[in-house]
């Protein structure tokens, strides 16, 4: 089966978010279960591209409205990534040292039709097309739709939705943007009276996946607009447990971390990291280390992150260090509190921080109210740091309790008080070093690869080829 995944994002091309994560390793682990696994995206100006050889195999214009673009298709070798990457060139439009920005309504436009030009023109096509987010939404209207694409009227769609709160959209103005189809059947571009890529692609993809099981349940609930129509396509909708990478994030071979360690000598490699993340922000290795890595977004739960913290430290008995960038009122803040003797932050983004971060620290926090799978809590358990996690989404998939026999430390609601709470049940725990040792071991002992969410893909890719 030969199977093509269209994504805005794919690690280590380019990586705002999880999106990328998934998108570089679903596709290598269906590759180890036999299957042709590629990926498209847009060939952005990224210190990966400038680094790696690409090359051209397709070059065409394509029509976006009354505005013609040139572009190309280029390909990355399979040994690179363990999969074929292809990349749509549009110079001037993708072709950018960013990955989103306020005209991304005629970028992703332009990469969706610049893609499905170029797939029409294969002599062998995709077996099934798996888009992802609203960035390649209309991918599944097109393919059914559009005249110019009639060929892949009887290829397979699926959409995994990533994040339900983003959906692209745009005006109807810009309807006359999108390829020639029979406009009787409009409708099923727009929801709410506008065009929305998301909405479009849930209506016309043949099945639609969410990043975990919990999320999709609760998308019935609450989807930013999309309740009713979720609720209604429900017989093609299911919940797949996103993996990690295990080849990627794997405290034997992790280059960036300051020591490496295994299951067996996990005590003195994490001790080894959490030394030289205390010497590097001025922290006291005695003391258990609370850590949050990610986006200062609301989803996040980062606007209560000035007071919780401030709450936390006044138990002088513990370190707090965060890395992410996002809200700057929430960023100002957090600098203030610095002045603290036992905070520090790294405002911005630094991928071999991070993953020292999660060798070193003692607990992640991930007060999420809203989180479709998360990443991060199953990036902790590979490497021994325990999850503190609100009761959501796939957070609430993967972390149980360890009253309930588990491993980590579970809050129900994103509230001061139960953050607080939460982190005082840490602490508490942290205390018998003990326990805390082997719990950190069992952590590291779970699997959470892709091999079982990749087998998963691959039975629905199955189901739609009988």
């Amino acid at each position: 089966m030969n199977i093509l995944h269209i994504s805005a994002e794919c690690y280590p091309l380019a990586k705002v978010g999880g999106l990328a994560d998934v998108v570089g390793a679903l596709p290598k682990y269906l590759q180890a279960l036999n299957t042709n696994s590629s990926v498209i995206m847009p060939y952005y100006n990224t210190a990966f591209t400038k680094k790696n050889s690409f090359k051209e195999v397709y070059k065409n214009t394509l029509q976006l409205g009354n505005t013609s673009f040139e572009y190309s298709v280029l390909l990355l070798p399979k040994n690179v990534l363990g999969f074929d990457l292809f990349c749509v060139n549009i110079p001037n439009l993708l072709y950018q040292d960013y990955v989103y920005s306020n005209n991304d309504t005629e970028r992703f436009l332009a990469f969706q039709i610049a893609t499905l030009d170029w797939i029409i023109t294969l002599d062998k096509k995709p077996d099934l097309i798996h888009t992802h987010d609203h960035h390649t939404g209309l991918i599944p209207f097109m393919i059914s739709e559009c005249y110019k694409y009639e060929v892949l009227k009887n290829t397979p769609t699926v959409l995994t939705i990533h994040n339900a709160q983003y959906q692209g959209w745009f005006s109807h103005d810009k309807v006359g943007l999108i390829p020639p189809f029979n406009f009787n059947n409009v409708g099923l571009l727009d929801w709410n009276g506008v065009i929305n890529p998301l909405a479009s692609a849930i209506k016309c993809a043949w099945k639609v996946t969410t990043v975990s099981p919990s999320y999709m349940e609760e998308l019935k609930q609450k989807a930013n607009g999309l309740e009713n129509l979720l609720s209604h396509e429900k017989n093609k909708c299911l919940g797949i447990l996103n993996g990690i990478d295990s080849k990627v994030w794997n405290t034997e071979t992790d280059n960036y971390i300051i020591k490496k360690y295994s299951i067996k000598t996990s005590k003195s490699g994490r001790q080894a990291n959490k030394k030289w993340l205390c010497k590097e922000f001025n922290l006291d290795i005695n003391k258990p280390l609370f850590a949050f890595i990610g986006r200062l977004v609301g989803e996040k739960g980062a606007d209560l992150f000035p007071e919780i913290f401030l709450n936390a430290l006044k138990n002088k008995d513990l370190s707090i260090l965060l890395l992410g960038s996002g809200h700057k009122e929430t960023e100002e803040k957090l600098i203030n509190l610095k002045s603290n003797d036992n905070f520090n932050a790294y405002i911005g983004y630094d991928e071999k921080l991070s993953h020292i971060i999660y060798a070193g620290a003692d607990f992640l926090l991930m007060p999420s109210r809203v989180e479709p799978c998360g990443l991060n809590q199953m990036y902790a358990l590979r490497y021994g740091t325990m999850p503190i996690v609100n009761k959501i989404g796939g957070l609430k998939d993967t972390i149980i309790d360890i009253n309930d026999n588990g491993y980590g430390i579970c809050h129900e609601g994103v509230t001061v008080d139960n953050v607080h709470k939460a982190i005082i049940r840490a602490t508490n725990f942290y205390k018998n070093q003990t326990k805390y040792t082997e719990n950190s071991k069992e952590m590291m002992s779970i699997d959470n690869s892709w091999h079982n969410s990749a087998t998963e893909y691959l039975n629905l890719y199955k189901s739609l080829k009988q």
